[in-house]
């Protein structure tokens, strides 16, 4: 294989690259750009409400983001989907009367499968599940970076906390939310060709199902793993001290990985141009409880969830995940 990109490619091809990397460097342009305002002074006065505004006095975080259609039509998100390529498979129609909790896996480096399916319309999700309105939901940290926050509120993304997901499962029929499930802690086990999800002690989302009668939807991305190449690290060394020291400090972590760049295949934050298979699951109906519900509750909805998980890998492995290396684990 080639190490640097041809001169000479098909204008789609360059556009699904350019559509991808306004995604991936979307953190840092938009930084660079708040930060050349502040050296405007006669911004100042914008600039200080502007922050005391989402300091102080914007909900949108824990209401269902700032969502414009017009956005997550915007026909780059088709180009994103397009560059690996992406693929939304269904296996059911979901009641647009109802709310429903999409748990996503792997989380991946970066999930952009998630992305791809639940934040924008680059799959046609809204066409494939009319009536259902979903948010992505993410760190309450994202919405603290100026400019940044903005762009993924109009996408429709949202806090993760329990009061926002509480507010939009309760906002009306339809409305739900999407949860990566496994978080950091996930993306230091990325490996491409295996499928190992941390889910054992994840019942935060199985409670907000029971208590909200919201019906479960796992999701899972064949392939999501195999976007970049990841560099493992021993429990036992220094570096993996310090993503759980990060991870504890700031909700978050990065794990060594190294993808591809614009013009060429061998390193850089590009994902890799390799094809992702999304499949939306049966919904789990979940009865709603009243008060508090009770470890066994919680543990036998979790065994059911993981179940039908594994089922689904089952059923979709041979095609979808020929070249793994291994078979799904639930590992912590």
């Amino acid at each position: 294989m080639a190490i640097f990109a041809p001169i000479r490619l098909p204008i789609k091809r360059r556009l699904q690259t350019a559509a991808v990397l306004t995604w991936i460097a979307c953190l840092g342009y938009t930084s660079m750009i708040f930060f050349y305002f502040c050296t405007i002074k006669y911004l100042w006065p914008v600039i200080i409400a502007y922050l005391l505004w989402i300091l102080m006095f914007d909900q949108a975080p824990d209401h269902g983001g700032r969502r414009f259609q017009c956005f997550r039509n915007w026909i780059g998100w088709r180009y994103f989907a397009q560059y690996f390529p992406m693929t939304l498979i269904k296996e059911g129609d979901l009641d647009p009367s109802k709310n429903y909790i999409f748990g996503y896996h792997p989380h991946g480096i970066i999930s952009l499968g998630a992305l791809a399916t639940f934040g924008t319309e680059g799959l046609n999700f809204s066409k494939r599940f009319p009536g259902i309105k979903p948010r992505l939901l993410t760190l309450q940290s994202n919405f603290n970076i100026p400019l940044y926050r903005d762009f993924i509120l109009a996408m429709g993304c949202a806090s993760v906390s329990k009061e926002s997901c509480e507010n939009i499962l309760k906002s009306g029929p339809g409305s739900s939310i999407t949860i990566v499930v496994g978080g950091a802690q996930e993306s230091l086990a990325a490996k491409p060709g295996t499928l190992d999800l941390t889910l054992k002690k994840r019942l935060g989302f199985i409670k907000l199902a029971l208590v909200n009668g919201a019906s479960l939807v796992p999701t899972l991305a064949f392939g999501e793993n195999d976007l970049y190449e990841l560099y493992s690290t021993e429990h036992t060394s220094k570096m993996y001290h310090i993503q759980q020291l990060m991870k504890k400090v700031l909700g978050f972590t990065m794990p060594m990985f190294n993808g591809r760049g614009v013009f060429n295949y061998e390193f850089g934050l590009m994902p890799r141009r390799r094809p992702v298979f999304i499949v939306i699951g049966q919904p789990i109906h979940v009865e709603k409880v009243e008060g508090a519900p009770t470890t066994e509750q919680l543990e036998a909805l979790q065994r059911k969830y993981i179940d039908e998980l594994m089922t689904m890998w089952d059923r979709y492995k041979d095609k979808y995940a020929p070249n793994r290396t291994q078979e799904l684990r639930i590992i912590e």
